[in-house]
């Protein structure tokens, strides 16, 4: 994942969770399911992308695997 992805992912995490706790402080039920909801959305976030590099690295590997072999006919 790229650097600013996860640094995006992370600092929507990290809000989500202050948002959680600054609505369990104040008995605000809103802000809290909000904050939770900012959570989850910055994990799945991060997964997506992990999940996309881990498939852009198989990808890579592969096009890389049959160029050698052609490489090797010639």
């Amino acid at each position: 994942m790229g650097g600013i992805d996860k640094a995006k992912d992370k600092t929507e995490q990290l809000i989500g969770r202050a948002k959680e706790k600054l609505g369990d402080a104040t008995d605000d039920e809103s802000m809290a399911n909000e904050g939770r909801a900012q959570e989850l959305k910055g994990r799945a976030k991060e997964e997506w992308h992990d999940l996309k590099e881990k498939g852009d690295d198989k990808l890579h590997d592969a096009k890389e695997h049959l160029t050698d072999k052609d490489e090797g006919r010639r």
